[in-house]
């Protein structure tokens, strides 16, 4: 009997060790997810603080290119207002393709090409572009590696009891792969 009891206690600890060693690897991976979203969100935000500048310089250049302009400012609008990874994600695309909008109207005037605040403006948007795509594949990365984790045996038996569910990647949609029209 004694023998039995011991038995069936080193399984109950060795479950438990199991158990605790598996959740505390859940917890670090979520931390880890929601800091790489967090430096995906820092970049889109400091995209968002630069795009009024560069609207204004364009703007006061460009006055009969008011539609794009407005486009724009209605997709910083609605990323500043996005909640989930998911809103971000698609506000994010319909920013993207306004601003490929804006650049190309200002391939077609010299002076805003040539002016020195465009183009460090110009220059910063680039920049935190790249940031951007650096920080957005860092958060996938995470993602995959924390879905894979809570998807997989043991961690699957117990993951949602403790609360662990799957992250949303932040995908760039079809439509934001295409070159944007821009018709005068």
């Amino acid at each position: 009997m004694n023998k039995t009891l011991l038995a069936v206690l080193g399984v109950i600890l060795f479950i438990a060790v199991i158990l605790f060693s598996g959740y505390n690897s859940l917890v670090a991976m979520n931390e880890s997810v929601n800091g790489k979203w967090s430096q995906v969100d820092n970049q889109l935000q400091r995209r968002n603080d630069l795009i009024p500048n560069l609207v204004a310089t364009v703007q006061g250049m460009a006055k009969q290119e008011k539609g794009v302009i407005q486009s724009v400012t209605d997709a910083r609008a609605k990323l500043a207002g996005a909640q989930s990874v998911a809103q971000k994600a698609e506000a994010n695309n319909e920013l993207t393709g306004a601003l490929s909008r804006l650049l190309v109207v200002v391939e077609n005037y010299p002076t805003i090409k040539s002016d020195a605040s465009f183009r460090q403006l110009a220059d910063e948007l680039a920049g935190t572009e790249n940031r951007i795509a650096v920080a957005r594949k860092d958060y996938n990365d995470a993602v995959q590696v924390y879905n894979s984790t809570i998807k997989s045996f043991p961690t699957v038996i117990y993951a949602g009891a403790f609360g662990f569910h799957e992250k949303d990647y932040f995908k760039v949609e079809e439509s934001a792969k295409a070159v944007p029209k821009v018709s005068f």
